[in-house]
């Protein structure tokens, strides 16, 4: 602990930048190396997720990247559950330079209230296409729409916000009871951000599949700047990894799996989180650098339209390959943006582990 003055004192706290992994044991073949990642009775390729960001997820990018094997997250609050047709607002939106305009813009074109009907839609589609459907909702319009995402026949129903808990109490709206949501639910229930061991432990009584650790959407938040709240993701990420198993004893072996979200730039980012402990990542801004995904060169979340009060910015991102060269490769460039499930895989084959379990007990260190 450290001191701040006289009166109050705080926790030293790292970031994945603040530490590293190195071998230390044994080397493998890459060839041995199994990525496969399960979660409820569905099996993935690689343990990436894909943001439910607009910029990075329309129904045909949630195709495309669940084809390469990976879980496509929809944002069923964003251009695709509120427009017919959004391409020309995204194009629009792609097209702004100055920042406060595109924010005034994105505030205006986001109010237009969400539809049932596309969601069910925007749902069908992917669910036609023969890969797995997820969709995301805030916790404010999880009750709302609830019956109809689960209507849909979605395989995952994603509650994400910036900072979701168990124990939501409000004067002005009847608050989410989770546990009782997830219970009624025949859907399995990602749900976060959270940062710290109580809440995640707290959200794994609520019967949750997944729990997301962080507020998502790093590079375009503005969180730190406007209220103050920024996440340290590999102390976060630890502090919930071990939520998770202290639930597995008191659960008497249900598992919970711990999904990375946010400040995972590059390929190293994803190998850090989940030497840390987490069983997968959600990715944006690896993604948004896809030459073929909706933002066209530029990057942004759900904070950036807020009608009052907007935590987050447009970034522009450069674009280095397609989708697949993204997350499969071959890569083109030397900085970690492209090929991010090969990197995975030569991390830890140089350091000696097949599965990520076990490459989950690797030792850290703090530089």
């Amino acid at each position: 602990m450290y001191d701040i003055g006289r009166s109050k004192r705080a926790a030293r706290a790292f970031s994945l930048d603040d530490v590293a992994i190195m071998p230390t044991r044994r080397t493998r073949g890459i060839e041995t190396v199994d990525l496969s990642w399960r979660i409820d009775a569905i099996s993935f390729d690689f343990p990436m997720v894909a943001a439910p960001m607009d910029s990075v997820m329309s129904p045909q990018t949630a195709i495309a990247f669940g084809r390469l094997g990976g879980l496509g997250v929809l944002n069923l609050e964003g251009l695709w559950t509120r427009y017919d047709d959004p391409v020309p607002l995204l194009e629009e939106l792609t097209s702004i330079d100055d920042e406060r305009a595109a924010t005034r813009r994105m505030q205006e074109v986001y109010a237009e209230p969400i539809k049932a009907e596309l969601i069910t839609e925007r749902m069908r589609e992917i669910r036609e296409a023969g890969v797995p459907v997820a969709g995301a909702l805030s916790p404010q319009n999880t009750q709302e729409f609830a019956d109809v995402v689960e209507n849909a026949g979605v395989d995952f129903f994603v509650i994400r916000g910036t900072a979701v808990s168990a124990q939501h109490v409000s004067d002005a709206l009847e608050p989410l009871d989770l546990a009782k949501f997830i219970y009624e639910l025949d859907v399995p229930v990602i749900v976060g951000g959270c940062a710290t061991y109580q809440t995640a432990l707290h959200l794994m009584r609520t019967g949750a599949a997944g729990i997301l650790v962080g507020f998502g959407g790093a590079a375009t938040s503005t969180n730190a700047q406007v209220v103050g709240i920024e996440v340290p993701m590999a102390t976060a990420i630890s502090d919930v990894a071990e939520a998770r198993r202290d639930y597995l004893d008191e659960s008497g072996g249900r598992y919970v799996h711990v999904i990375a979200d946010g400040s995972m730039g590059h390929s190293g980012d994803i190998v850090k989180a989940l030497a840390c402990g987490a069983d997968a990542a959600m990715l944006g801004t690896p993604l948004a650098r896809a030459s073929d995904v909706p933002g066209a060169g530029w990057h942004w979340g759900p904070e950036a339209w807020h009608q009052t009060l907007p935590r987050g910015r447009r970034v522009r991102m450069e674009p280095v390959g397609t989708l697949e060269e993204v997350v499969l490769g071959p890569s083109h460039t030397p900085d970690g943006t492209m090929n991010l499930a090969g990197a995975l895989r030569r991390a830890m084959a140089s350091t000696g582990y097949t599965d990520v379990k076990s490459f989950q007990r690797i030792d850290l260190i703090v530089h």
